[in-house]
């Protein structure tokens, strides 16, 4: 029989290591929810320390990918799919640092980005979590987290054009500035989510 041991189906390392990676994303969006109730020191700690455990998870995957040449998944795929999620994180992380940087406050439009951001999130590690099983129901999830993406642009929009009405002085110009910065990083979290809601959705087409 051990001759036969190289043939045996190998544990699968990597759903488990992108799920861990989706919680962590869900929990640094929590914390950044934290921070725009209560913009302190203490809240945008608990974001990078959620980020640095996630980094610490994505590097082990990586390793596991450099020394595996077969994976239950597209080797492509599991690298964008860690890569994407890594990057919403990555993106919260930034935001608090930035807006304690750039002095910004929390405002209505920041609050409501991140509060769908962290949706999509969620959504995002339902679809990561059922990507073995039950692949349509993880697929239903990736629509899910795409259409709460295009409600964080559509927030996005608003606040950039709320923004250009009547700055009266430099000032206004200088705080306009900062928090169309603060806009940008959340929709480019929008994004990275999008492409892994899209990167679910090619999983779960080479799979059906």
């Amino acid at each position: 029989m051990k001759r036969f041991s190289f043939f045996r189906k190998k544990r699968d390392v990597f759903s488990p290591l992108l799920v861990k990676q989706a919680e962590f994303a869900v929990d640094g969006l929590h914390g950044l929810q934290a921070y725009m109730r209560e913009p302190n020191a203490d809240t945008a700690k608990r974001v990078k320390a959620t980020e640095k455990e996630a980094d610490e998870v994505r590097r082990i995957l990586i390793d596991e990918l450099n020394r595996n040449f077969i994976t239950p998944i597209d080797r492509e795929d599991i690298f964008a799919l860690s890569r994407a999620i890594d990057d919403v994180l990555d993106y919260a992380d930034t935001t608090t640092e930035e807006m304690a940087m750039l002095g910004v406050q929390p405002n209505p439009y920041l609050v409501r980005m991140v509060s769908l951001l962290t949706e999509a999130a969620e959504e995002i590690l339902k679809g990561v979590l059922r990507l073995n099983d039950h692949p349509n129901v993880a697929n239903d999830h990736a629509v899910r987290a795409k259409a709460l993406e295009n409600r964080v642009e559509n927030v996005y929009r608003e606040a950039i054009a709320a923004l250009f009405v009547g700055p009266k002085d430099v000032h206004d110009v200088v705080e306009m500035l900062k928090l169309r910065e603060i806009y940008r990083h959340l929709s480019n979290a929008a994004d990275r989510g999008d492409e892994a809601a899209n990167v679910i959705g090619d999983i779960v087409v080479k799979k059906v």
